[in-house]
């Protein structure tokens, strides 16, 4: 609804949070979820219903959803081995995320409860990761912004330098 900004809060004992920041005048930090564990990139679906995050609490990292504003009413685990960097799709039905060098979709359903379905490997490649925004739908929901690592002999994985963006 534009009123509030959620983000990843790193606590004193260096671990990571969601917050949400009131924005106007005298904007006020508010904790949404703090735990024993890692819990970071958070995403709002697009009705502003959902929130899709990362956390580490089944002991690896996983992606979640959780009712929003009223985020302890309700939690779903979405990916079942592990999954990074959660995206809604523009329309809402479906949920991507990152697995190692997969990229996996999820559909959901959103009318009166949430329901996931299967996690499915939609492609696989080597594509640059790192906390937070590694990569972005297009507004139509039919490309993937991300950027490809390529290997160069005696070499470290660097960014591969676009000549063309379609």
């Amino acid at each position: 609804d534009g009123k509030a900004l959620v983000f990843t809060q790193l606590s004193p004992e260096n671990r990571t949070n969601i917050a949400s920041l009131s924005v106007g005048a005298g904007g006020t930090i508010k904790p949404l979820l703090q735990a024993k564990w890692d819990e970071f990139d958070p995403q709002i679906s697009k009705d502003g219903r959902w929130m899709a995050y990362v956390s580490g609490e089944s002991g690896q990292i996983d992606v979640y959803v959780r009712p929003f504003p009223d985020i302890n009413s309700g939690k779903w685990q979405v990916s079942t081995n592990g999954g990074l960097e959660p995206r809604w799709s523009p329309d809402g039905r479906e949920l991507f995320y990152r697995n190692g060098e997969a990229m996996m979709a999820v559909s959901v359903e959103t009318g009166s409860a949430f329901k996931p379905g299967v996690p499915k490997e939609i492609f696989r490649g080597r594509y640059l990761s790192w906390m937070g925004s590694a990569w972005d739908l297009s507004p139509d929901g039919k490309r993937f912004l991300m950027i490809k690592e390529v290997e160069s002999p005696g070499k470290t994985a660097a960014a591969e330098v676009p000549r063309k963006i379609n």
